[in-house]
């Protein structure tokens, strides 16, 4: 068999190919042996939940590989986050989750159970949000000066609902209980979906969430958001002011929602899975739905959600030594 240098390069080129292919069929082979599953640490009904099932529903059709959204409620997202720590680094585990989980439990909680920085690894972000303030429908009050005058008529106390204890949205009523010269206690749920269900029920008058865990009941009426944080008011909530044109200047930092993995998890799921997810945030439905839930939309990368990650984190570790509060 003759050999030149001409069909030489022409094998290698082939071989070459070849490889490349080999190695992408078999990345998609190992992934397609299992779906992904994607831990969400809060139950059904929340915004962080029905976001992850948006989400969920398009990259199955980008990824060609199922993914099912699989709740593990309780204490603030730290069960889904230790399993998560226990997953295997294949893929097949990813947790989505909001800046609670990942930046501020590990500043408050002295054995979460898991250390980010050591245990997990950004995959990518696609959206920031903003917290708000928001009141029950059996409340008099109309706007946030109305209920601040209403809790005074209370003896100046009031308990509000968050989602979690030691989260933002509790050192959040702090501030404002200071600033407004009122003594609100934060009541901690599992959730903002059972927070919901007892400010729809008229048996809390207030909470602070996130933009997404209100805004449907807002839209129906059925609650009031009365502000919310940011340095300009929100698209979905152009009517609704923001803390600083309520006196409460310097909250305005954006809270980030992000898609986790196991560390050790290879490098090219990781770009692989961030580019199926970038594509899947630029289909028309999914930002509007996810934009409709007050989430503003943009893809980061693994690099870039790690500089989130630490650049919120500095904001926070100040603002939670300023306050006092010792992890527990």
């Amino acid at each position: 068999m003759t050999f030149s240098r001409r069909s030489g390069l022409s094998w290698a080129a082939r071989a070459g190919v070849a490889l490349a292919l080999s190695c992408g069929l078999g990345l998609a082979l190992a992934q397609s042996a299992k779906p992904i599953k994607l831990l969400v640490g809060f139950p059904p009904g929340g915004g962080t939940d029905a976001a992850a099932r948006i989400l969920a529903d398009k990259l199955k059709d980008e990824l060609g590989v199922s993914v099912v959204v699989e709740n593990r409620p309780g204490a603030g997202g730290q069960i889904a986050a230790q399993a998560l720590k226990a997953a295997p680094a294949d893929g097949s585990t990813l947790f989505l989750s909001h800046d609670h989980t990942i930046t501020i439990l590990p500043m408050v909680v002295k054995n979460p159970g898991y250390a980010p920085a050591q245990d997990f690894v950004p995959v990518a972000g696609f959206a920031t949000f903003v917290n708000a303030f928001a009141i029950s429908g059996g409340t008099p009050a109309k706007t946030f000066a109305d209920y601040v005058s209403w809790v005074k008529t209370q003896g100046g106390k009031g308990a509000v609902g968050i989602p979690a204890p030691a989260s933002t949205p509790e050192f959040l009523v702090k501030v404002v209980g200071e600033k407004f010269k009122l003594d609100l206690v934060a009541a901690p749920y599992r959730g903002s979906a059972p927070m919901m269900a007892d400010m729809l029920g008229n048996q809390i008058a207030a909470g602070v969430a996130s933009v997404p865990d209100f805004i449907e009941n807002h839209k129906a009426g059925k609650i009031r958001v009365v502000g919310v944080l940011g340095s300009s008011r929100q698209a979905a909530l152009p009517d609704v002011p923001t803390f600083s044109e309520l006196g409460m200047a310097g909250l305005e930092d954006l809270p980030y929602y992000g898609i986790f993995a196991p560390a050790g998890t290879p490098k090219a799921f990781i770009d692989s899975f961030s580019a199926a997810l970038a594509k899947v945030l630029t289909l028309p439905e999914v930002r509007n739905h996810l934009n409709q839930m007050g989430l503003t939309v943009g893809h980061m990368t693994s690099e870039q959600l790690a500089r989130r990650e630490k650049a919120y984190g500095q904001v926070w570790a100040r603002i939670i030594k300023d306050s006092g509060f010792q992890p527990q």
